[in-house]
């Protein structure tokens, strides 16, 4: 008996990162920018990292949920956090090489917000990975700072590309700090959708 095809999730992100990790762990998906937009004005004052970022998960997986049909819809939130503050995208260079500077001889926390929804149910959750950064003297930091690759990047680096180089060791989920918790997606599609998505 031939098993019919697992429908797509719709994924409320157009991040090239995440959509490049689905179709590597080949998860069949559609990508719809989310109607949801991130602001403080979403959470209430004093709000922690891993409420912050759940927060804007589900608010970006209901934001498009109206066009999945029964479809499952993924959003996810990725934040850098120092200190117990969420480094967000640096607006110019100078921010980009005080994020930089910051996280310099450091340990650091990845934290994701996952929301997994259906018609049916909702599934919240976060994920923390850890990253250690080296330190980084000042010709690292012109080098990196000319690659531009910190732009639209939040704590201004991108791990997956020229930024590995600034990483000294990363304790969890690396899959993670690229932009999606891809071992918690994996159980929760195990446990809602045994062996239809491959997992289970």
């Amino acid at each position: 008996m031939r098993v019919p095809p697992a429908p797509p999730l719709l994924l409320a992100s157009i991040s090239p990162q995440r959509r490049k990790i689905l179709r590597q762990l080949e998860i069949p998906f559609d990508a719809v920018g989310p109607r949801y937009e991130e602001t403080p004005a979403n959470l209430q004052k004093g709000s922690d990292p891993s409420t912050i970022v759940t927060e804007h998960a589900r608010g970006k997986a209901r934001s498009v949920a109206d066009t999945a049909g029964d479809r499952p819809v993924l959003g996810v939130d990725t934040a850098v956090v120092v200190d117990d503050e969420v480094l967000g995208k640096p607006a110019h260079a100078v921010e980009a090489e005080s994020m930089l500077e910051r996280l310099s001889g450091r340990t650091h926390e990845v934290v994701s917000g996952l929301c997994l929804v259906t018609p049916a149910w909702e599934e919240l959750h976060h994920e923390t990975t850890l990253v250690s950064v080296r330190e980084l003297t000042a010709r690292d930091l012109a080098q990196y700072l000319g690659s531009r690759e910190w732009e639209n990047r939040a704590g201004g680096y991108a791990i997956q590309g020229l930024g590995a180089s600034l990483v000294e060791r990363v304790e969890g989920d690396y899959l993670n700090v690229v932009g999606l918790p891809a071992a918690l997606l994996v159980r929760l599609l195990a446990e809602r959708f045994a062996g239809i998505y491959g997992f289970g």
